[in-house]
């Protein structure tokens, strides 16, 4: 049989073999041993964390018929067929490849057949947030009326991607990345069991670079071992992983403090002649002047998340490093990586990184030697500080003296610049907006927001629908920055049209205004309807409206087109008829 990679040979098979996720794993144990399973759970955490090794050990558990305390046997047929993955009633599903409308509708028309082989139908679909809106509205009908013998496990590293209409309809499990202990732990018994040496020091540079992945873990373990030929050592795991020793990191920064520019790009140009990554030694350097910053405040902390790697050297740096330094270096460092993402001479911003880091003390260090100079310009403002008061003084008198009408052409501001609106798309859908049009798109607003993600509700909390026809609506903002950025915003406006697509199968066109401009815009059309209309009557029309004067002002009012108009656009409730 051919080579097989670690996380795949010592991928989870049981519940308590899942590392770092007790909370789930009980869970989902006491659910099968008492029978109260759900008809759909959704898996959302990072990669490499045990969703879908989990959602296997699921489908192995319930459809075990000699499972024991929620737990698979992974004995009977039944559970080698779905560990094997040759189960028909298991069916694993890539939504990245297969999200489009014709895949789901599948699902949905072979859901209602009976399992063949084992008691439930597991459909387990990784991923589940590259589904299509039109997908998610197929697999929305399922979710509403399964059958009882189907479950689905939606499995997704991005549940903010996922409608809410979705997730109601799940038990939802979050899973936490895996501490660097438990990876640590993990790797120790592989090793043990294929009878290989490690070095412990090296396991806890690999579970430090995995950053909270099981199978990031393994895949680099399963690199080291490559390259050293059977054996773990610390030296090969820094190559792997390109990180840099601690002592050499430790060695920099007090290099650095120390203002020793010319050792400090020593240490720099050797730790990338040892063809360490740049970016990788920048990251470390971050990681280490946080755990100093923590170590001054909460020492058993630190130790603990660096799984007692502190030495001595790094406790004197602790202790002679004030707090102003470290939050200096860290804003540094963040520059630095910000502006080596665009270029290729990473190795020019870090010696650029170390002069600048060194340099400013050393900058503000000779303070004595500017005295006179300090003296003779303090002198100087002084006398221009003079003049100035002598000058504020006649001004102040020659105001005292002024009209008022010139004070206040001298305080008067220039007004604030108005927003922009596009009246010739807002002028249509007034031309064609119902009260009913309206009255519907106001009942579904809160549904509608509760759709959007966190950052496009905040956008949208400020606003409300003010009118709407059958083909398009008006948005009116409380802030018109907020107008400005919906306006610019092309991923909040889909997730808009895609909202009303599910709610009112339609979607009418939307257009954004300033709240403070909507009256003015909304008077300006009525006044230019009313225009327009006057030209449009007809003599008869003008001797009918002559004969019926003797009506009251109210009933001649109402006949006003610009007043009918204005009730079918906004309903009778809102309008107000006043005599001129």
């Amino acid at each position: 049989m051919s080579y097989q990679a670690l996380y795949r040979v010592w991928r989870p098979q049981r519940f308590d073999e899942v590392i770092g996720q007790t909370l789930i794993t009980q869970t989902l144990k006491n659910a099968i041993k008492t029978k109260q399973i759900s008809h759909a759970y959704l898996f959302a955490g990072p990669r490499g964390t045990g969703k879908t090794s989990m959602a296997k050990i699921f489908a192995k558990a319930v459809n075990c018929q000699f499972q024991k305390d929620g737990e698979p046997c992974n004995e009977c047929e039944t559970c080698k067929a779905i560990t094997k993955g040759t189960l028909n009633d298991v069916i694993e599903i890539d939504a990245a490849s297969n999200n489009g409308v014709e895949e789901i509708r599948d699902i949905r028309d072979k859901v209602k057949y009976a399992p063949t082989e084992a008691d439930y139908k597991v459909y387990i679909i990784d991923e589940v947030h590259m589904l299509s809106t039109g997908a998610f509205n197929a697999l929305l009908k399922t979710l509403e009326e399964p059958p009882a013998n189907v479950i689905f496990i939606l499995a997704t590293t991005e549940p903010h991607k996922i409608p809410a209409t979705i997730i109601s309809r799940t038990q939802r499990f979050d899973f936490k990345q895996i501490q660097a202990k438990d990876s640590l732990e993990r790797m120790a018994h592989i090793l043990k069991e294929k009878d290989l040496k490690y070095d412990e020091e090296a396991l806890k540079v690999i579970a430090k670079a995995s950053e909270g992945g099981m199978r990031d873990a393994l895949s680099i373990l399963d690199q080291v071992i490559s390259f050293g030929d059977d054996t773990v050592t610390l030296d090969n795991a820094l190559l792997v992983t390109g990180a840099v020793r601690k002592q050499l990191l430790v060695k920099y920064l007090i290099q650095v403090m120390q203002q020793d520019t010319q050792a400090a790009l020593l240490t720099v140009h050797d730790i990338l002649a040892d063809g360490k990554d740049p970016e990788r030694f920048t990251e470390d350097l971050v990681n280490l002047t946080r755990d100093l910053l923590l170590y001054q405040q909460s020492p058993e902390l630190v130790t603990q998340i660096e799984m007692d790697q502190v030495d001595s050297d790094f406790k004197k740096l602790a202790s002679e490093a004030t707090p102003q330094q470290l939050y200096t270096i860290i804003d540094d460092l963040n520059d630095i990586q910000q502006q080596m993402r665009f270029t290729t001479h990473e190795d020019v911003y870090l010696e650029v990184l170390t002069v600048r880091l060194a340099g400013p003390q050393k900058a503000a260090a000779p303070a004595q030697t500017q005295a006179p100079a300090d003296s003779a310009t303090i002198e100087r403002l002084q006398h221009e500080i003079s003049n100035l008061k002598q000058t504020v003084e006649s001004l102040q008198q020659t105001a005292a003296t002024a009209t008022p009408a010139k004070l206040q052409t001298v305080k008067t501001t220039p007004k604030p610049k108005r927003t922009k609106v596009n009246l010739s798309q807002v002028y249509p859908i007034l031309g064609a907006a119902t009260r009913q049009d309206l009255s519907a798109l106001q009942e579904i607003w809160p549904d509608l927001m509760n759709i959007l993600s966190i950052p496009q509700r905040s956008i949208m909390g400020v606003s409300k629908p003010v009118a709407a026809s059958p083909k398009g609506a008006i948005i009116a903002f409380d802030y018109a920055f907020l107008q400005q950025r919906a306006n610019g915003d092309q991923e909040l406006i889909d997730a808009l049209e895609n909202g009303l697509d599910r709610l009112m199968h339609k979607v009418p066109k939307l257009e954004f205004v300033p709240a403070d401009q909507w009256p003015q815009i909304r008077k300006d059309y009525l006044q230019q309807h009313q225009v327009a209309a006057r030209e449009d009557d007809s003599e008869e029309t003008q001797e009918v409206h002559t004969a019926s004067s003797a009506e009251p002002v109210k009933s001649e009012a109402n006949d006003d087109p610009v007043v009918s108009k204005a009730k079918q656009l906004f309903g009778d409730d809102v309008i107000d008829v006043k005599s001129d």
